[in-house]
């Protein structure tokens, strides 16, 4: 949960409503969808082979290196535009709340100090890590709990959001907001990534996965319904401009002393939570990578004294501030949706490949998988996804490269 809460509610509903208006109720509902397929497949992957670094890893074993190698390359640039996503939404949330008049160069300079004090925590371990995120989700929900509880005593039942979702769309917009509603179930896929330290993982994984997905749809149509209750899905869909803090504006808007404290308090620590599950996953991806000299060997690298791979730690945080220097939530965001997709569908082909003895789930599941992901990629903004088909044919000249230098 704590890889889930943050970005996908404190910003990115408001970026894909610019897009679907009051579609984004169908839009969350499609993507939570297609998030629980690509959740059941990582589940019965990560049960069946429980090592750090995800579909990389699943990718190498069932279906080859350029298919590892691309889930790996796609993971590290999906999820680094993430986190840069969720540095500038908590930039955004702080300077709302203090009122602070920043210079346009220091907006993306705060996120990267930002950034850097998270690395740090990171660096420290798996167990310290752990704490400071059970603390931050509690924060977080309390927030959200007092958002909605707020807005449904002050306006009622959200009844009117829900007729307006179903009274006029445009099926390309929906499909584009589902694409982008996406990123922000993808959390499932961290508890995949730590398959290696995690105890009894066949288990513990697909719990973990099935539980936290009830969970979040619940509460990103809650929180979706309290706004566009409060205010019109387009006066929400701009909110994401300038200090880009949603959630804010919908708390003030209800006028109770108060909430617009606790629910920025709120998205600062859910987005700091998203932030340091990233780095944590990423870094362990990095850390797989480099074990196989995808990556420079450097990287490999696991101190003795906390057991953190601190070298992959902190080239996340550089790559993850590349994408902070940008300032701009919409693009980061966008590309992360684009190359996430590309994840997942890798995802989905390599639990069609598990054998049979290891298979959790019928074999729908994943063919429902493959074919969502590829659908909603390219609904995304041709700009962003010839970006990323660039990135990914940068990643196998690369990866074509290493192999015929370990082959001479």
């Amino acid at each position: 949960m704590g890889s889930i809460i943050g970005t996908g509610l404190f910003v990115s509903i408001a970026i894909a409503t610019q897009i679907a208006g009051d579609g984004i109720i169908i839009a969350i509902i499609i993507a939570a969808i297609l998030a629980t397929l690509n959740g059941l497949s990582s589940a019965q992957l990560a049960a069946a082979h429980p090592v750090s670094g995800g579909t990389y890893e699943y990718g190498y074993k069932y279906l080859g290196s350029y298919f590892g190698f691309t889930a790996g390359w796609m993971f590290v640039t999906a999820k680094t535009a993430s986190a840069a996503t969720a540095v500038l939404g908590c930039v955004g949330y702080i300077v709302y709340l203090f009122g602070i008049d920043l210079i346009p160069w220091l907006y993306p300079l705060s996120g990267i100090g930002i950034l850097l004090l998270m690395t740090l925590l990171v660096a420290g371990g798996i167990k310290r890590s752990n704490l400071a995120n059970i603390f931050i989700v509690s924060i977080t929900l309390i927030g959200l709990a007092a958002l909605v509880l707020f807005g449904f005593g002050s306006n009622g039942l959200p009844t009117q959001p829900i007729r307006d979702s179903f009274a006029t769309f445009e099926i390309s917009s929906i499909l584009y907001a589902s694409a982008l509603m996406f990123v922000a179930y993808t959390g499932y896929g961290r508890i995949a990534t730590l398959g290696e330290e995690v105890v009894d993982p066949r288990y513990t994984i697909p719990r973990a996965i099935i539980m936290s997905m009830i969970l979040i749809v619940t509460i990103y149509l809650a929180v979706a319904l309290t706004s566009l209750q409060i205010l019109s899905s387009e006066t929400f869909g701009q909110t994401v401009d300038g200090e880009a803090a949603p959630l804010m504006v919908v708390a003030q808007a209800l006028q109770i002393p108060g909430l617009g404290l606790l629910v920025s308090i709120a998205a600062i620590t859910a987005m700091l939570g998203v932030l340091l599950n990233l780095v944590l996953g990423i870094s362990r991806v990095i850390l797989a990578m480099a074990r196989r000299k995808d990556l420079p060997n450097k990287l490999s690298e696991v101190k003795s004294f906390n057991q953190s791979p601190v070298a992959a730690v902190i080239t996340t945080g550089i790559i993850i501030g590349l994408f902070v220097l940008s300032g701009d939530v919409v693009f980061t965001w966008s590309f992360s949706a684009f190359t996430v997709l590309i994840y997942y569908s890798i995802t989905n082909l390599s639990a069609l490949m598990l054998p049979e003895q290891d298979r959790l789930y019928p074999k729908w599941i994943p063919v429902g998988g493959l074919f969502g992901c590829l659908f909603l990629a390219f609904w995304i903004d041709p700009a962003i996804w010839g970006l990323g088909l660039g990135v990914i044919v940068i990643g196998l000249i690369w990866h074509t490269i290493k192999l015929r230098v370990v082959s001479a």
